[in-house]
């Protein structure tokens, strides 16, 4: 999971993406998933409305900001996530920048 998330660093932010020529933030989680053969609503509203809730996340988790969520990322572990962050900016690892985020499990 983080592997497949790591590889596919440094691709821009892309309004409505969903592939490696460019993603929005529930474009990179849903085709990360894809990849292992996960299937997840194209939304980061309907992702955190389809997902289990936990309150002890793992790397590999989504990190949902709001609810309902405006952006999702996959949860790296020490306050860590793999996102496409927003425009001119690339997928990659970031820091959790609130504290105000849930976390859902497949």
């Amino acid at each position: 999971m983080l592997g497949v998330a790591a590889g596919l660093s440094g691709i821009y932010y892309s309004w409505g993406g969903t592939t490696p020529a460019g993603f929005d933030c529930s474009g990179f989680t849903s085709y990360v998933y894809r990849q292992l053969g996960v299937s997840l609503p194209r939304t980061a509203a309907a992702q955190q409305a389809a997902l289990t809730p936990v309150s002890n996340p793992q790397p590999g988790d989504l990190v949902f900001f709001g609810s309902p969520a405006y952006h999702v990322g996959i949860y790296a572990g020490n306050g860590m996530m793999y996102d496409s962050p927003r425009t001119g900016r690339t997928t990659g690892l970031h820091a959790i920048w609130s504290s105000n985020v849930s976390y859902g499990r497949p």
